[in-house]
């Protein structure tokens, strides 16, 4: 795993993209600060930059970083969360714009998958997340399952975790309001 995560981090310092696992499903990612690998992203997914990307961060400290405010009371559940959850911060900071919503908000993740702690602690920065697949097709749930086709358009794909069975989905998406209240987008 140490190779691995040293190698993803040459190829994310230098503005590449990488596939990877996380504590979900397979995904594309690259450095979340740096404008231009995030475009790449975009273009490798065919995705439309009208639709945002997930941000990885390896710890609750690290959000202050990205967002305006947490509310006192997210602190609690940031702290006792089990699942993989992304959280909808209303008010984004020190992130391109093409991470950022139309609207100002963040969707940001804390990561529990032990090669995506480390490698966003070795990096010191966040990293984008978004599912291994071009955009309107399904989301592979397991290495086999990533097309060959975009497999050749990232810069590294990362050799841990290729032979594990994941039978996780996407995470569960709760959207905090600019009035402190709380919606959930998909459980």
């Amino acid at each position: 795993m140490n190779e691995d995560i040293q190698e993803a981090v040459k190829v994310i310092k230098s503005g590449g993209t990488f596939l990877y696992p996380t504590d979900t499903i397979w995904g594309i990612g690259c450095d979340a600060t740096n404008s231009k690998a995030v475009d790449k992203i975009y273009k490798i997914k065919e995705r439309s930059k009208l639709s945002r990307f997930i941000v990885l961060v390896d710890s609750p400290a690290k959000i202050l970083d990205y967002v305006e405010e947490i509310p006192d009371i997210l602190w609690d559940l940031l702290k006792s969360l089990d699942s993989p959850t992304t959280i909808i911060y209303p008010k984004a900071k020190k992130l391109p714009k093409n991470v950022i919503s139309k609207d100002g908000s963040i969707a940001i993740r804390i990561v529990k998958h032990e090669f995506c702690q480390r490698l966003i602690h070795i990096l010191n920065k966040p990293i984008i997340s978004t599912s291994a697949n071009f955009s309107s097709e399904p989301s592979p749930v397991v290495f086999k399952d990533i097309s060959e086709e975009l497999k050749s358009k990232v810069d590294y794909i990362v050799k841990t975790g290729r032979d594990k069975m994941n039978k996780s989905k996407g995470s569960t998406i709760i959207k905090i309001k600019m009035n402190g209240e709380f919606e959930i987008i998909r459980p």
